[in-house]
């Protein structure tokens, strides 16, 4: 009898750690996650604010009349 005690105390003692276990890895991996996204986001955030920057300076020299070749970048 006490052997049968011992292995559900084992058994029991070892699924509330798993499990414990089990949620700080997913708790952590959730919080990578969000934090990687994050940044992700802040990056296409900016692009698209550089792009709308770009495109509002190729409008305004369009109406100037200023050719594209002179505002793009030297490659």
């Amino acid at each position: 009898m006490v052997s049968y005690a011992w292995a559900y105390t084992r058994i029991i003692t070892g699924t509330i750690l798993g499990g414990i276990l089990g949620f700080y890895v997913m708790h952590r991996m959730e919080m990578s996650y969000k934090e990687k996204m994050k940044e992700q986001l802040a990056k296409y955030e900016a692009e698209m604010k550089r792009r709308e920057e770009f495109n509002q300076q190729q409008l305004i020299h369009e109406e100037q009349g200023i050719d594209k070749a002179e505002i793009l970048p030297e490659a």
